[in-house]
């Protein structure tokens, strides 16, 4: 990590990221553990001075997942004087055996921007970052104690996504091209973590006008065979 008379980063200034992950059943999300220090984190970092905000998320989530042109979206601004913790970021420090004079512009307070994605986490091989010793996925109700206010953004993450479903579902690339409804639906009980009634959910999509019904898919019984569909 470059030290404070570099000037390589913008001051008191990062982002984090909630990577949702979903397979088509199970909805987890990316969490970082820190070498020698027992602490858990989203996965975030600092904006180099001359890039901009997009481009280092972009470059974080594309070096934690492998993964480029992934959808993300911006969702608030975090900046509560409580959300510091200058020793936690001591300990990790400390943990990686990282001089403390040279990189003690990582313990001041910080004003972090909320970034969320949600890929297909069985296409990804997580990587961790060169202060943590692993990084894996975690169910939504099952997520560890988070440093400083992680969980907090993890939580609006998860309701943002959940109230604008059906207008980003567009740009994440977690279905196939063409899709039944059955697959669109089980996308959508796993976010809302709630099961739906197939006819309403089926009407209201359709409702929605962005969806483009093609053939159907024949599997078994012609009678039985469902529609596939594609976004518009």
């Amino acid at each position: 990590m470059k030290g404070p008379d570099n000037k390589n980063f913008i001051p008191n200034l990062s982002f984090d990221c909630v990577i949702f992950g979903f397979n088509g059943k199970l909805l987890k999300i990316l969490i970082l553990e820190y070498h020698n220090t027992g602490l858990f984190a989203l996965p975030g970092g600092f904006i180099e001075v001359g890039q901009s905000l997009e481009e280092a998320v972009k470059k974080g989530v594309e070096e934690r997942t492998g993964l480029k042109n992934v959808f993300l979206d911006q969702f608030q601004v975090f900046g509560n004087l409580e959300r510091s913790d200058p020793e936690a970021m001591r300990r990790i420090l400390k943990g990686n055996n990282k001089n403390l004079n040279e990189n003690n512009w990582m313990l001041d307070r910080f004003i972090t921007v909320g970034h969320y994605a949600l890929i297909n986490y069985e296409k990804v091989t997580p990587k961790p970052d060169h202060l943590s010793d692993s990084i894996g996925w975690y169910a939504i109700d099952e997520l560890p104690r988070l440093m400083m206010d992680h969980n907090e953004i993890a939580n609006k993450a998860l309701q943002v996504l959940r109230n604008n479903l059906s207008e980003k579902l567009i740009g994440m690339n977690l279905l196939p091209q063409k899709f039944t409804m059955k697959e669109l639906q089980s996308v959508f009980e796993a976010v809302l973590d709630q099961n739906l009634r197939r006819t309403t959910f089926q009407r209201k999509m359709l409702s929605l006008d962005i969806l483009e019904r093609h053939e159907k898919l024949f599997q078994g019984k012609a009678h039985k065979a469902p529609y596939l569909y594609s976004f518009k």
